[in-house]
């Protein structure tokens, strides 16, 4: 008997064990990133959007290219400086900006649920999966790739505090860092680790340090892009479409201005009409 009730003593103690183990696993609570967010470091008039909020725009980036990359930049850059839009043609005809550029969006919403984390991108979806699942063996290609993650109490005080992040392809592209037609490689297999975390000093400046791997750098390039929770207690989450009302229309690799009387206007010096090949023109 005594054996036994020392079994069975032990067998108790073992199921409570367990019990505590999965409680205290379940108290684990997820952060409060509710609110609308915005770039800490805000565009000023006349300034676009950039990878590295911290540089300034265009070559003061220094982003770290290869040779061949930096050459088809600032060949990009000449043809920005003539008025046309690069390497950014294809997300100023409103096709998605994908990623990275699309964390450098007007404002976001992070909407947090234990298997999944949706980053709302003015009128773009970032689904970052925490829910344990394998990466997908077989996947259409998209803009903003596919994002695993996980959620991580550095702390350890019982709330999660840190979103680890990692994204991969296939993509669709071209893709660029930012306005000015930065390029990422042509071969679309670029991948991103990401850390997302509140500021230790201010809970309403949120971090995303964000590191690109990709085959046109000669390096990981890392940036850390800052947003300040906005004050209004019930946002209004305005979200404009970038067809709506857009007065601009692109024609093969040409950009051109749509005036009000509904003609074609070109965008810069010179630029030539497009080509009237397939259209019936009538006297």
């Amino acid at each position: 008997m005594i054996y036994r009730r020392t079994f069975g003593a032990l067998a108790l103690a073992a199921v409570l064990m367990v019990t505590a183990d999965g409680a205290g696993a379940q108290e684990k609570t997820y952060p409060s990133w509710r609110g609308e967010w915005g770039a800490a470091v805000p565009r000023l008039p006349g300034q676009q959007l950039r990878f590295d909020p911290s540089k300034p725009f265009g070559k003061g980036q220094e982003a770290p290219l290869t040779a061949e990359y930096q050459k088809i930049h600032e060949d990009n850059l000449a043809e920005i400086a003539q008025g046309r839009q690069g390497l950014f043609l294809y997300h100023a005809s409103c096709l998605p900006a994908g990623m990275p550029s699309m964390m450098s969006a007007g404002t976001f919403e992070y909407i947090i649920t234990p298997e999944t984390t949706y980053i709302v991108a003015d009128t773009d979806i970032r689904r970052i999966f925490t829910d344990g699942r394998p990466w997908p063996t077989e996947s259409a290609p998209t803009y903003q790739g596919y994002s695993m993650g996980k959620w991580l109490d550095e702390d350890g005080d019982g709330v999660y505090d840190v979103l680890e992040v990692g994204t991969r392809g296939p993509f669709k592209g071209p893709r660029t860092y930012d306005a000015s037609g930065l390029p990422l490689h042509f071969d679309n297999q670029s991948t991103f680790k990401e850390r997302l975390f509140l500021d230790k000093k201010d809970p309403n400046i949120l971090h995303d340090v964000i590191t690109v791997f990709d085959h046109a750098l000669t390096r990981p390039w890392t940036a850390d892009k800052s947003f300040r929770r906005r004050s209004e207690k019930y946002p209004n989450w305005d979200r404009v479409s970038c067809l709506e009302g857009t007065a601009y229309v692109t024609i093969g690799k040409e950009y051109y201005m749509v005036t009000e009387d509904g003609y074609l206007m070109p965008t810069t010096k010179g630029q030539r009409p497009p080509d009237p090949k397939y259209c019936e023109i009538r006297e």
